[in-house]
């Protein structure tokens, strides 16, 4: 249990470790960087560090910690024990009030079982996003299950995300829903209107991202054959930023270097992508954020994965969960760009993720609790405790 004085500013530390996390965890940093009752303390582990060190002064955000942890190819055991001991350093070192983690990565793992054995209290941002199936998305299911069971603060993008947290027994009075701070971004970047897109011709624009570890191989190589064929109608241009992970561009590579209407790019700093998502007709991925994101811009987008932890954009319409054969690929975007009533009615389903003042919310939640001066502790009666 801890208490803080009102007067000093909340040490926060955000940890991130990879793109996603580094978007949205952006506006809870410039927000926070903002304030006068918080002292952001960012900690960058380098799980994605190509990725993350082309972007983060883009979006506005200071480091003040960076850590290097990856190794090539290494097992997720080894990354795992790495993180763990690298932040809990850091963590003793800077002494924060509370530590501030996203999403599902095994960065965000890793900094709630750090933050826990060190006895200080957790933030999870975009919590209670689950599939129901605990190595689908592998190994990111068990990863945000185990952090809800860490997390004093649990801050769910949507209702149902809600709903999942205390239907597990988290304490309903620890659970915000405060809409996805991705949306926060994404319109913050839109505004400065800085980014370049991708796209090259006037043809229709096909997004695609693709990466899922449990996508790689046989399956990823299959879905790269269903771009091509896709790029064979001859009035189409896609474009597909191409993951740095050397089992991505092992699969993507030999299948569409050099096709004709394809376009694999390096990976598009976030202006960048969000220009190019703006430009685009169709989104095809099977990424999370990019789930979000396209609803916002009024993007249909094909899911390419048997499970989602995004359901909202599929009940909403916005999105479609189609698997990852390549016949269904190709035939439901076929239809949709050959039915102009069947793609006005996804363009149009609207967005069930935000609107753009998420991390205002997690900021007045955190500040509450502190400035009141109460128990904030995650180890004496946290969560899961029965008392």
């Amino acid at each position: 249990m801890s208490t803080h004085p009102s007067a000093v500013p909340v040490r926060a530390m955000l940890v991130l470790g990879t793109r996603p996390e580094a978007i949205k965890l952006a506006p809870v940093a410039r927000a926070m960087a903002g304030s006068e009752q918080f002292e952001p303390v960012v900690v960058t582990t380098g799980q994605h560090r190509e990725m993350l060190h082309q972007m983060l002064g883009l979006l506005g955000v200071d480091v003040r910690i960076s850590l290097d942890v990856m190794r090539t190819r290494q097992e997720l055991s080894d990354l795992t024990a790495r993180l763990v001991q690298e932040l809990g350093g850091a963590m003793r070192a800077q002494r924060p009030d509370l530590v501030v983690v996203q999403g599902d990565t095994t960065t965000a793992l890793a900094g709630a079982l750090a933050a826990f054995y060190e006895k200080i209290p957790v933030a999870h941002v975009e919590a209670g996003l689950r599939t129901g199936v605990l190595d689908n998305p592998f190994p990111e299911e068990l990863n945000r299950c185990l952090i809800g069971r860490i997390a004093r603060w649990h801050f769910a993008p949507t209702a149902r995300a809600a709903r999942h947290l205390t239907d597990e027994g988290v304490r309903a009075e620890q659970v915000f829903t405060t809409g996805n701070t991705v949306i926060d971004n994404l319109l913050w970047v839109l505004a400065e209107g800085t980014g370049a897109s991708a796209f090259r011709t006037e043809a229709r624009r096909i997004l695609v991202t693709l990466h899922r570890r449990e996508n790689q191989g046989d399956r990823m190589r299959a879905m790269g054959r269903a771009l091509r064929r896709l790029a064979h109608r001859g009035d189409v241009e896609i474009v597909l930023p191409l993951h740095k992970s050397p089992a991505v561009r092992d699969a993507l590579l030999p299948e569409l270097d050099g096709h004709p209407g394809i376009e694999l790019v390096e990976p598009l700093d976030y202006l960048d992508f969000a220009a190019t998502l703006a430009e685009c007709d169709l989104v095809l991925t099977d990424s999370g954020g990019i789930q979000e994101e396209a609803p916002s811009l009024s993007k249909p987008a094909l899911v390419l994965r048997t499970t989602t932890e995004r359901p909202e954009a599929v009940e909403a319409g916005a999105a479609r969960l189609i698997g990852t054969d390549p016949d269904a690929i190709v035939g439901c975007a076929e239809r949709l760009l050959d039915d102009p009533e069947e793609y006005r009615r996804m363009a149009n389903a609207g967005n069930p993720f935000g609107d753009g003042r998420a991390a205002s919310r997690v900021l007045a939640q955190l500040a509450e609790d502190f400035a009141a001066d109460v128990p904030v502790g995650a180890t004496a009666a946290g969560p899961y405790s029965a008392a």
